[in-house]
C-alpha cells in the first residue's frame, strides 16, 4: 500500500508524465530460493521428557489420589479410575458393564433426578461423564475453577450415589438393541468383531456381542448389583489436574470421598484368562451387495510386560505406515490394497493379538492374502537393513513427545500404570529399549511370535466376484452365520 501511494504522489507531481529518464519500480527485487531436499534439512533434537510434579496419596479409606497442578487456564478436570468391566458381567447379561456405566451419569443421583443433574451442570458449563468399557470403568469431569466447589461434590454423587432411574434404564436397552440391528451394516465392523469371536472364541468375555435375549434379562436390581460389586474406594484411584492449590483439593477430596466405606465382602474376582480357539483356519463371511473384500488376519498375541515388547513394537514399525514393508510392497509395488496394516497389540493383563488385513478389490482377495504371508514370512527369513531399523526407531521414539503434551496425559498414564500394577516409569523403560533394540532382535523377535501356521484368516466380501476362490488357499474355508437372533415378541 505505501508503494502504491509513493507512486501517486511521485505521477502527480511529474504533471502525470512518466518519461525514460525517471524510471519507476514499484515491485521489489525478487528473493530467490532454493528448495532444500528433506534429507538437507536439519532439526534441533527433540527435548527430554520428563514427567511434571505430582502427589500421590492415600485417603484412610484406601482410595488412591493424583494431583497435578497446572496453571495455564483456570480449569480442572478429573478422572476416577475403577477396577471392573464388562468382561466380569454374567455371560446371559452381555452388555450389563456397558449399561451400568452410563446409567450412573444419565439415571441421576439420590439428590437429583437426571434433568436437575443436567441443569445444574449446564448452568456451570461443567461436564461429568462414567462409562465401564472391557477392562475398567471410569468416571470424569471438567470444570472452571471458580465453580470446583459445587462441581466435584455432584462428581462424587455421581460415583457414590447413582440413582439408576428405571425410565433411563428401558432408554439404554432401546438404544443397546439399535445398536444391535445396525451392527452388520460396515463390513470392516463384521470382520473386527468376527475376529475376535474367531480369536478368543464367541463366548469369552474379550469377544462375545450384545443380543436381545442378553439385554432382556438385565434388570435394575442387576445394575445396582453390578455396581455395588466394584464401585468402592479402595477399588479406584482418582486423579485431579488443573488450576488448584494442593491443599484445598485436598480437603475438597477428603469431604466427599472421606468418609465412603469398603464393605468388608468386598472382593476383586481373577481376571479372565484368554486362550485361542481355532488355529490356521480360513472364515468367510458372504456378504454379496459387495465390491471389495476386507481381510483380518493373526493370533493370540501377548502383554505389555513382555520383555521382548520394545523389539515387537519395532517390527510394528517396519511393518506399518508409509514407509513400512506392507505399504511399500503390498499396497504401492503390487497395486494390491487399499489399506493395509500388521499389529502386534498387545495387552495390559491378558493377552491381546496379532492382527493384519487389509481392503482390497475381490479379484485381489487371494492374492493380497498370499502377498502378506510373504512379508510376513520375509521379516522371519530376511534381516532387515539398517535403513529400515533407523526409520522405525526413529518413529517410535519421535513420537514420545506427543505423549506427555499436557499433564492430563502424564496423569492418565501414571494412573493405567498403577490401575494395572505396572511401574510408573515402565514408559521410560520401554524407550531405552527400543533405542537397544537390533536388527538381530526384530529377526529373532519376528520368528518367535509370527506364528503362520496359528494365523487365522477372515475374508468378508462377495463370494461370486472372489476369483481365485478362498479354497485356492490349500485350506477348508468355514462360513460364519452373521445373522441377528430376533428380539422377543412382546
Amino acid at each position: 500500500m505505501g508503494l502504491m501511494i509513493l507512486a501517486m504522489l511521485w505521477f502527480a507531481f511529474s504533471g502525470g508524465q512518466v518519461t525514460a529518464s525517471a524510471p519507476i519500480s514499484l515491485t521489489p527485487p525478487p528473493v530467490t530460493t532454493v528448495a532444500k531436499h528433506y534429507t538437507e534439512l536439519d532439526f534441533p533434537p527433540l527435548p527430554e521428557i520428563t514427567l511434571p510434579d505430582y502427589e500421590r496419596y492415600q485417603l484412610g479409606n484406601g482410595m488412591v489420589v493424583y494431583l497435578i497442578q497446572d496453571r495455564e487456564l483456570p480449569l480442572i478436570s478429573g478422572t476416577a479410575l475403577i477396577r471392573t468391566g464388562s468382561r466380569w458381567e454374567p455371560g446371559d447379561k452381555v452388555g450389563l458393564g456397558e449399561i451400568t456405566g452410563a446409567l450412573m451419569r444419565t439415571g441421576g443421583t439420590k439428590n437429583y433426578s437426571p434433568d436437575e443433574l443436567n441443569q445444574l451442570l449446564e448452568q456451570q458449563a461443567a461436564v461429568v461423564e462414567t462409562g465401564i468399557g472391557d477392562s475398567s470403568g471410569s468416571a470424569g469431569f471438567d470444570a472452571l475453577s471458580e465453580d470446583i466447589e459445587s462441581v466435584f461434590p455432584l462428581f462424587a454423587q455421581v460415583i457414590r450415589e447413582p440413582a439408576f432411574a428405571a425410565e433411563k434404564l428401558q432408554l439404554a436397552k432401546r438404544q443397546q438393541a439399535g445398536g444391535i440391528a445396525r451392527r452388520n451394516d460396515d463390513p470392516s465392523d463384521i470382520a473386527s468383531r468376527e475376529f475376535y469371536k474367531l480369536v478368543y472364541g464367541a463366548t469369552s468375555p474379550y469377544a462375545r456381542t450384545v443380543e436381545y435375549a442378553t439385554l432382556d434379562n438385565i434388570s435394575r436390581e442387576d445394575v445396582v448389583q453390578f455396581y455395588q460389586r466394584y464401585f468402592y474406594p479402595k477399588n479406584m484411584i482418582l486423579g485431579i489436574v488443573g488450576d488448584f492449590e494442593i491443599d484445598s483439593m485436598k480437603q475438597l477430596v477428603e469431604e466427599a470421598f472421606g468418609d465412603w466405606q469398603t464393605p468388608q465382602s468386598a472382593q476383586l474376582p481373577e481376571v479372565p484368562q484368554a486362550a485361542q480357539k481355532y488355529e490356521g483356519n480360513t472364515f468367510f463371511v458372504n456378504q454379496p451387495q459387495l465390491t471389495q473384500s476386507s481381510i483380518v488376519m493373526g493370533h493370540l498375541g501377548g502383554k505389555f510386560d513382555n520383555p521382548d515388547y520394545p523389539a515387537l513394537s519395532v517390527l510394528n514399525g517396519i511393518l506399518n505406515g508409509f514407509g513400512g514393508r506392507l505399504f511399500n510392497e503390498v499396497r504401492s509395488r503390487q497395486g494390491l490394497a487399499y489399506s493395509v496394516y500388521g499389529v502386534w497389540s498387545p495387552r495390559f493383563d491378558y493377552p491381546g493379538i496379532f492382527i493384519a488385513g487389509g481392503q482390497t478389490r475381490s479379484d485381489a482377495t487371494v492374492p493380497l492374502i498370499q502377498a502378506m504371508m510373504t512379508e510376513l514370512d520375509s521379516l522371519k527369513s530376511q534381516q532387515i537393513s539398517p535403513e529400515e531399523l533407523t526409520y522405525a526407531k526413529e518413529s517410535i521414539l519421535n513420537s514420545f513427545v506427543f505423549n506427555f503434551r499436557d499433564p492430563a496425559q502424564t496423569l492418565s498414564r501414571l494412573m493405567r500404570y498403577e490401575y494395572y500394577d505396572y511401574p510408573e516409569d515402565f514408559i521410560f523403560q520401554y524407550q531405552r529399549e527400543v533405542k537397544a533394540v537390533t536388527a538381530e532382535d526384530v529377526q529373532r523377535v519376528a520368528r518367535k511370535y509370527l506364528r503362520p501356521e496359528d494365523i487365522i484368516t477372515l475374508v468378508v466380501g462377495n463370494e461370486e466376484e472372489i476369483e481365485p476362490a478362498l479354497k485356492s488357499l490349500g485350506k477348508a474355508v468355514e462360513t460364519v452365520d452373521i445373522s441377528i437372533p430376533s428380539p422377543r415378541s412382546s
